[in-house]
């Protein structure tokens, strides 16, 4: 049996989600094999993602490979990918959906419970999210942001280091690592009022247009519910014409209860919105129009 080579970034995290797909393939009976491809995002650790050339800075070079047939299948935190897919390739499933909330941790000798959040007066937080930074400043406008990169252990370990006061990161990025995070005081934003990337906690398997045999292979492996919920996320940044530069949250929950934080850059206020989903053909067009009046 030829193997499914499976294209992914180096990080823990990464592989992480490469090992975990690779796992479910395996329990289809399947052979699979894990290639590490360096991005532009992994190489450049000293820019904020604004400051960075285009998009898809995690993605960019493992779609190449795709396209190139280096590999078979990208296994993407689906957040990261842009929204209007490279031609020639397609998402043929998405995964279960973990906890897509964002996380506060502070360092325990910094945190003040009787503010906001739990951070002291002026605390310097670290992010460079932009979605991040404006949600950050609506609900707490006295502190400093400073830009954060670095794979998840690395964040940590500059926060530990004394860097920050606090720093913000994905839930489950956090918990897919099982991570120790007793020394600090962990904080889980509520996802409706702190609002994450569109299809956070999500991963996205994309292969080559045509690969007919795989996409039936990965058909097992879809979840058609995270699925309907996440275009309507993704659907909205792609009519925003957004990336990771573009200071937008949008979230729809279970109960399709959708919920978006929106500013149109990450100097500006961040405005709020809430629908509950009745009409999913023409929702987006909805938001978009809302947030559009707005600017």
């Amino acid at each position: 049996m030829k193997p499914i080579i499976i294209g992914s970034r180096g990080s823990e995290l990464a592989l992480w989600q490469a090992n975990h797909v690779k796992d479910r393939l395996e329990k289809l009976g399947q052979s699979v094999e894990i290639k590490v491809i360096k991005t532009q995002g992994d190489a450049i650790q000293h820019l904020s993602f604004d400051k960075l050339e285009g998009k898809g800075f995690f993605t960019k070079e493992i779609e190449d490979a795709l396209l190139k047939k280096d590999v078979d299948l990208a296994v993407h935190s689906h957040k990261d990918l842009e929204t209007t897919p490279p031609e020639g390739l397609v998402i043929a499933a998405v995964s279960e959906r973990a906890n897509p909330s964002d996380i506060l941790l502070v360092r325990s000798d910094a945190a003040d419970q009787t503010r906001p959040l739990s951070l002291p007066e002026g605390a310097v937080i670290g992010t460079s999210s932009a979605r991040r930074k404006v949600q950050m400043r609506h609900h707490r406008p006295d502190v400093e942001i400073n830009d954060l990169r670095g794979n998840v252990p690395t964040r940590i370990q500059k926060l530990r280091d004394g860097k920050y006061h606090a720093i913000l990161l994905a839930k489950a990025g956090v918990d897919r690592l099982k991570l120790d995070l007793s020394e600090f005081l962990e904080i889980v934003l509520d996802p409706t009022e702190f609002v994450p990337a569109p299809a956070q906690g999500v991963l996205a398997l994309q292969i080559r247009e045509g690969d007919n045999e795989l996409a039936e292979i990965l058909r097992n492996l879809n979840d058609s519910r995270v699925q309907q919920r996440i275009a309507l996320e993704r659907g909205i940044l792609n009519q925003l014409n957004g990336g990771c530069q573009l200071p937008l949250g949008a979230y729809c929950n279970e109960n399709m209860e959708l919920h978006v934080a929106h500013a149109p850059d990450s100097n500006s206020a961040c405005n709020y919105l809430r629908y509950s989903v009745t009409d999913m053909d023409n929702m987006v067009s909805r938001v978009v129009e809302d947030i559009q009046s707005m600017v």
